[in-house]
């Protein structure tokens, strides 16, 4: 009994997560797919999980101080129909929201690839690898390239992410823990694509759009709560339980192509529980109380909505391209303390990311 229990401590102290945390970088890919019928598609998605660390050592090695990373995450049916039982206790469909003229969509996605790195080309690499190794197995649902822009703002203007937890709070923040043992060591992930209407935002004052973001615009300075109104962004996403401030991790992205007219944020928001996020979307898109929304959705058009599951990177390593749907609950990614991973030598706990929309506690920070 003694040598069991030790063995077991051993086996999940080994658990290693995917590198939800690592430090902000300058460029990323989002890619979301779905995957085709046929078994023939299913073998090919379950052999990638199996390969993907492999993957992005191989492109990383290229260049080691370009920090490339790889995030793999699962939709709900996804989830069935590769892994089957047992699931992940929160996982689920994205909840669309429509409370009149706003409207938080639900749209396809079975897969999604976070890929970051400190330059475009690591990304770009990655992912064309990726889909090579998918190709006719999937389609694309989404695809955004994004860029940092100038001092960590969104293409509104506003600095994104000041209020990202990091080290230990960030791993609080994003980790599954005792609440979901068979997959602690995992997280949740919500996106999506916002498109901007910049010609009208760039009409209002200065003074109003902070109002709307609750932060001044140069200085990045919470507004104070006597002049900050209800309806401000980071008023609507601050989320408490027992008196206790919430937090998320975001690595939102601004993108766009200006020939096209199109201006965006993606927003990416991890966490323990996807409830967290889901409250910031009730409480932007209906309001605090209802009727008081986030005003930044008067600007702010929401044209995707996923959520995922991140397992941890043992599972993804120790997935058979022909197992049955029913063969994961010996791969649970059960674990304590996990440690995360990425294609750069050390591993990193520094928290990060922010939408030109969410926050964790004060979130459009």
């Amino acid at each position: 009994m003694a040598s069991e229990s030790l063995t077991t401590q051993a086996s999940a102290a080994l658990t290693v997560s995917q590198p939800v945390s690592s430090p902000l970088t300058s460029a990323a890919i989002f890619l979301v797919v779905t995957i085709n019928s046929g078994e023939e598609n299913r073998a090919a998605v379950l052999s990638l999980c199996a390969d993907l660390s492999a993957l992005l050592r191989s492109v990383g090695f290229r260049a080691l101080e370009g920090s490339l990373s790889c995030i793999m995450g699962f939709g709900s049916d996804a989830w069935d129909r590769l892994f089957g039982s047992p699931r992940p206790t929160e996982l689920h469909p994205f909840r669309e929201i429509r409370p009149g003229p706003r409207h938080a969509v639900s749209t396809p996605g079975d897969l999604i690839f976070h890929i970051r790195a400190k330059h475009m080309d690591l990304c770009f690499e990655l992912a064309t690898q990726i889909m090579a190794r998918l190709e006719g197995a999937v389609t694309t649902a989404d695809e955004v390239h994004g860029f940092r822009y100038f001092d960590e703002r969104d293409l509104l203007g506003f600095v994104d992410g000041t209020e990202n937890p990091t080290g230990n709070a960030a791993a609080e923040a994003v980790f599954i823990g005792d609440e979901d043992p068979a997959f602690a060591g995992g997280s949740y992930v919500i996106v999506q694509k916002y498109l901007h209407n910049l010609d009208a935002w760039n009409k209002i004052p200065t003074e109003a759009q902070e109002k709307i973001i609750g932060r001044t615009k140069v200085s990045d300075i919470e507004l104070d709560d006597s002049v900050k109104p209800t309806s401000a962004h980071n008023a609507l996403t601050t989320i408490e339980e027992n008196g206790r401030g919430i937090k998320i991790l975001r690595d939102n992205m601004p993108f766009g192509r200006p020939g096209h007219g199109e201006f965006g944020t993606y927003f990416i928001g991890y966490s323990r529980s996807p409830r967290t996020i889901e409250q910031m979307l009730e409480n932007m898109f209906i309001g605090r109380p209802p009727g008081n929304y986030d005003r930044i959705l008067d600007f702010s058009t929401a044209v995707t909505g996923n959520l995922f599951f991140i397992p941890t990177a043992t599972f993804l390593d120790s997935v058979s391209p022909d197992q049955s749907a029913s063969s994961s609950s010996s791969q649970s990614a059960a674990g304590s303390a996990p440690v995360e991973t990425s294609a750069s030598t050390e591993p990193s706990k520094d928290g990060s990311l922010g939408i030109g929309s969410l926050k964790g506690e004060n979130s459009r920070e």
